[in-house]
């Protein structure tokens, strides 16, 4: 016979123990719920910090993680927001005493992609950084995001030639100046400079045609829709020090088509300054998710990212509406499928709140769920969710305090009650 506990996966549940943050209370307890993935970690509990949540509009999943930020912080943890589409963000990030980054619309500022970052005092593996590993580090990154905006524009991985191109375009415009500029590597692309040629590369005019649709879709990001974002210095410092930093692109609007080149750009420049393993405990907030997993090359670069969570003290936490969000991005067997699988097989903490009913059969697969843990899923309330912490499950209440109510509420413009 099987036990109970696999039954019903709720029954008798002791807890986390109280260290961590406030969430609220555990329904099936009544004690109180407390959460800290460092804390979490440590223990062994799970074997890394990232989380995934997911739930329909209305249920509070932005609320938690609202929440999650604010008392976070008086615990010294913080937090960034790389991509905030609606703005909801900024509040938050300065009633902490952060910063919100406003860009698009009227907005003066400027963020450089290619930014260096901040240089770690020493690798993952707890060794100092060499200027040579530095440069390679810095090398790798910029030219990985690159590759993954060229590839979102031009709908297909980069050809072998035009491989060659970018990379000698970058590599030459790094040569000339300390910081590239994305509109400096369009130039060179486009009118590659006298040089010493790539092997098997015979002038510049034949250089120049295989980087020529290349530097014509990167050109977008210097012109056009996204003109004054990318196309010069960082007009704003990234501050570490703040309690919490977010990247405000309301500006836009929320059907932009370049959404997803805003969000990879601002997670780029964030990231390269968050690759720190004195740092401090982080969690990167990727809201609104669902909109980078139509792309292969943008979903390989999160991967990446979340790969050195553990070495660099970071949470990612990975935002959507659906966990079958994971599913849509390419058929089984597809690499997008695999990448958007690995995600979440990264993500030792899973938040469900309520999902459609047609959504059940898929979030019960996705997440291996039982038909007692699925059918308790329509019946969650707007602020309650089922946890999944590494191999245990609780129903969890969140709670809110009047002031957090204030900050987190997401739709008050819709209703003329509390959540």
């Amino acid at each position: 016979m099987r036990p109970l506990r696999v039954l019903y996966p709720f029954l008798a549940e002791s807890g986390l123990g109280a260290r961590g943050m406030f969430i609220g209370q555990d329904a099936y307890n009544c004690g109180a719920f407390c959460f800290d993935p460092w804390d979490l970690y440590e223990r062994r509990l799970i074997t890394n910090p990232n989380i995934s949540l997911a739930g329909i509009i209305g249920q509070g999943k932005s609320s938690l993680m609202k929440s999650l930020t604010i008392r976070g912080a008086a615990m010294g943890r913080k937090s960034y927001v790389p991509g905030d589409i609606k703005g909801e963000w900024s509040p938050v990030a300065e009633a902490l005493g952060g910063a919100a980054i406003r860009l698009g619309g009227a907005s003066p500022h400027r963020l450089n992609p290619l930014d260096a970052g901040v240089r770690p005092s020493r690798d993952v593996h707890g060794q100092a950084i060499t200027d040579r590993e530095w440069d390679v580090m810095v090398r790798s990154n910029r030219l990985g995001l690159l590759i993954a905006l060229a590839s979102v524009m031009l709908g297909r991985g980069l050809a072998p030639l035009e491989y060659t191109a970018l990379t000698c375009a970058l590599d030459e415009v790094a040569a000339r100046h300390a910081t590239p500029l994305i509109t400096q590597v369009v130039e060179e692309l486009l009118n590659p400079q006298e040089t010493q040629l790539p092997t098997g590369v015979g002038s510049t005019v034949e250089l120049a045609e295989m980087g020529r649709e290349v530097g014509h879709v990167l050109l977008r990001l210097v012109q056009g829709d996204l003109r004054g974002t990318f196309d010069g210095p960082s007009t704003v410092k990234f501050d570490t020090s703040l309690p919490m930093v977010s990247v405000d692109l309301s500006a836009f609007g929320p059907g932009a088509p370049a959404i997803p080149l805003l969000m990879t750009c601002t997670a780029a420049w964030m990231e390269a300054a968050l690759r720190d393993p004195d740092g401090g405990k982080r969690f990167i907030i990727y809201d609104e998710a669902h909109r980078l997993m139509g792309e292969s090359s943008l979903l390989e670069r999160m991967k990446d990212q979340w790969k050195l969570s553990r070495a660099w003290g970071i949470s990612n936490v990975l935002v959507l509406h659906r966990f079958s969000d994971l599913e849509a991005v390419g058929p089984q067997g597809s690499k997008e499928r695999a990448l958007a699988e690995g995600l979440l097989a990264d993500t030792s903490i899973r938040i469900v709140y309520k999902q459609a009913p047609d959504q059940l059969p898929a979030t019960a697969r996705i997440l291996g769920l039982n038909n007692t843990a699925t059918e308790r899923i329509p019946e969650l309330t707007p602020g309650q969710g089922l946890w999944i912490v590494g191999r245990r499950m609780f129903i969890v209440n969140h709670l809110r305090s009047r002031k957090e109510i204030e900050l987190t509420n997401t739709d008050a413009a819709m209703i003329d009650h509390e959540e």
